[in-house]
């Protein structure tokens, strides 16, 4: 984070704290893609300020539903609502981080990295086109890989998830036939065969108990689990590796860094060295606070972490937000008003401005 900004964040968090009287306990529900960042950050502020966080990592959708419901504090997710549906559901939304989506097989004899595939080949073993490992689509990216004569098991997941909004997101761009048959949602009908489970978790036990089976999974879990990736073939034409820096490769090509922007996917992105199924994760709060108190306590902990999560973040095999996308989360955090139309950060704004 450059000096101006965190002087700006610094600023904001002096005012928060000075809004909450006691050290109480937010709670979040949402990504399990982000959840390794919301465990490092909770552990880290209660032992920094002695207030709480409670996470559950119950998929994005889930997330959506239960902030639109306001039955949490703030809702996380791997999907950005539209504008519609923000100010339909009252709603404002910031990123936190940046991620990737790797898929992962269970093989015998392959090893990291080793295994070579494209985005066309990858929607059609997903569409069930492709059914064995050892098929000519495969072992032409593989000339020298032995390939077994075995069925691929497809590991998908069960409950809504942005991972798999982001990974449909990026077939869709590669495979005319997948994006006509089921397009970008964050969940499917899969076919009958296929494996499906709920959450990241889910699809770790599900690769690493199944032989010949192929998943996706944010990297962090691929990290913690020292799971199998394959290389993909990327929008420059190079097979590459998931990696931190494949996926700061992929962000620096966005209008995320150029303008600031975070609405557009990061999938499939141009750039030497860029990975092609990037993702952010985000935050979505009311608009309106039915309860001011409670709210301050959420900005809190979020301005928090822009101020002391950026080695966190990393830790956990995420990039940190562009200084830009940090800033325009700053604004949504000065947004949010009481149910008078007091904007609950107005003292946080002139602070901001006094930093500058």
């Amino acid at each position: 984070m450059n000096k101006p900004l965190r002087a700006i964040f610094s600023a904001l968090l002096l005012c928060v704290q000075a809004g909450v009287l006691h050290a109480q306990t937010i709670s979040g529900a949402g990504s399990s893609a982000a959840a390794p960042i919301y465990g490092s950050w909770a552990q880290a502020y209660q032992k920094a300020t002695g207030a709480g966080l409670s996470y559950a990592p119950i998929g994005s959708s889930a997330g959506l539903n239960k902030i639109r419901a306001r039955e949490t504090d703030f809702g996380a997710s791997d999907v950005s609502p539209s504008e519609a549906d923000l100010a339909r559901d009252g709603l404002v939304v910031f990123p936190v981080a940046i991620t990737g989506i790797a898929p992962v097989v269970n093989l015998p004899k392959v090893t990291d990295g080793q295994l070579r595939l494209t985005g066309d080949v990858l929607a059609r073993i997903f569409l069930g086109q492709i059914t064995q490992w050892n098929s000519p689509e495969i072992a032409s990216l593989n000339p020298g890989n032995s390939l077994p004569d075995t069925p691929i098991k497809v590991v998908v997941r069960a409950d809504g998830s942005g991972t798999t909004y982001n990974f449909a997101d990026y077939l869709s761009k590669l495979s005319p036939t997948w994006k006509s048959k089921y397009g970008v949602k964050t969940s499917f009908d899969w076919p009958a065969n296929f494996v499906a489970v709920k959450g990241s978790d889910g699809v770790v036990k599900a690769v690493k108990e199944t032989a010949g089976a192929i998943g996706y999974l944010d990297y962090g879990y691929v990290k913690d689990n020292m799971l199998v990736t394959v290389q993909l073939k990327n929008l420059d034409g190079e097979f590459i590796k998931p990696s931190i820096v494949a996926f700061r490769s992929a962000l620096g090509g966005s209008e995320w860094v150029s303008k600031g922007l975070f609405t557009g996917t990061l999938t499939n992105q141009a750039g030497k060295g860029s990975w092609p199924i990037t993702m952010g994760t985000f935050v979505v709060l009311p608009k309106i606070a039915d309860q001011p108190d409670q709210a301050l306590r959420v900005l809190k902990f979020f301005v928090w972490a822009f101020v002391n999560g950026d080695a966190l973040v990393q830790a956990n095999n995420f990039v940190r937000l562009p200084d830009r996308v940090q800033a325009s989360a700053f604004r949504a955090i000065s947004s949010i008003k009481d149910k008078n139309g007091n904007a609950i950060g107005m003292s946080l704004m002139a602070a901001a401005g006094a930093a500058r």
